[in-house]
């Protein structure tokens, strides 16, 4: 891999966070053929001069296929089922999923894909829509030495920092750690938050005395201010941070790891969905603390 010029890219799901990823590999001047089942969404890329599949397996037809769907059902689809990935992809290519996927299911995918001579790199981020979009994303890789070697220079179009965690899973395992801590860390601003306003104190106040102190954080920085404001358009949603926690806690079950805290994290969340704001951005967690304890 020389040159980025001479790579071809296949990109598979082009929703909140996969659409700008896209755009930021041609930019960079890869070779990029997208797919994804919306077909509106194809028709957008289309204008935007990319190249177009018809399906899984004719966007695997490139030397890196990258996908970034909803959850570890539809990467299971995505490579598996009828014009998937397995029945286009050639040996010695690699498949990179960019999305969260549950640890034990990536191990198993990457044991399918080997015995087709191809390696499987598990490659999610954090950063929302906000670092798709300006390819700030901190990416943590799962892979062997050498396919990691083949993809970091793709990958440094998508990040700010990349980093190889280890062995395939292992990327998965750190955005588990990764969505725990963002879950708790929005949970503890939401309550910090109803206790001062609650209190009678002018929140956008309180928000700028913790701003600098040990209490900040990018979390407080700009998921504090969409609270603030309600402003929940969403960077990432609700429904896949309540996912995310279930798959950290399913993951700690083959551990024996106790996590009493992310498990109440979890069942907040779920109290969100089941008022019909799961499609709004996570922050909006501050939605279920009003005047009375959300436990009561």
């Amino acid at each position: 891999m020389n040159s980025l010029n001479s790579v071809t890219v296949g990109f598979i799901g082009l929703g909140l966070m996969g659409k700008h990823m896209a755009r930021n590999l041609k930019q960079a001047g890869i070779d990029v053929t997208v797919f994804n089942r919306s077909k509106p969404v194809l028709l957008e890329f289309e204008k935007q001069n990319f190249k177009i599949a018809d399906s899984c397996s004719k966007t695997a037809q490139s030397e890196i296929t990258i996908c970034m769907v909803s959850d570890t059902d539809a990467v299971e689809e995505v490579l598996f089922a009828e014009n998937g990935v397995l029945s286009g992809i050639n040996p010695g290519s690699i498949f990179i999923d960019m999305g969260t996927t549950e640890v034990n299911a990536t191990k198993q995918f990457a044991k399918k894909l080997s015995r087709a001579e191809v390696d499987y790199v598990d490659a999610p981020v954090s950063g929302g829509e906000i670092g798709a979009r300006e390819a700030s994303l901190s990416i943590m890789a799962g892979a062997r030495n050498s396919s990691f070697d083949r993809v970091k220079p793709i990958l440094q179009n998508l990040g700010k920092q990349v980093i190889h965690v280890g062995d395939v899973g292992s990327g998965q395992i750190a955005k588990a750690a990764n969505q725990v801590i963002v879950g708790l860390t929005i949970g503890a601003i939401a309550e910090a938050f109803a206790l001062a306003r609650d209190g009678g104190a002018e929140l956008d106040k309180v928000w700028q005395a913790l701003l600098g102190g040990f209490a900040d954080s990018r979390i407080l920085q700009l998921h504090g201010r969409r609270m603030i404001e309600e402003s929940y358009e969403p960077g990432g949603t609700a429904v896949t941070q309540h996912k995310d926690l279930v798959q950290a806690l399913t993951f700690a079950e083959t551990t024996r790891t106790n996590l009493p805290a992310t498990k109440l994290c979890r069942d907040l969340y779920k109290k969100l969905i089941d008022q019909n704001d799961g499609h709004l951005d996570h922050s909006a967690l501050f939605r279920i603390y009003w005047f009375y304890s959300v436990l009561s």
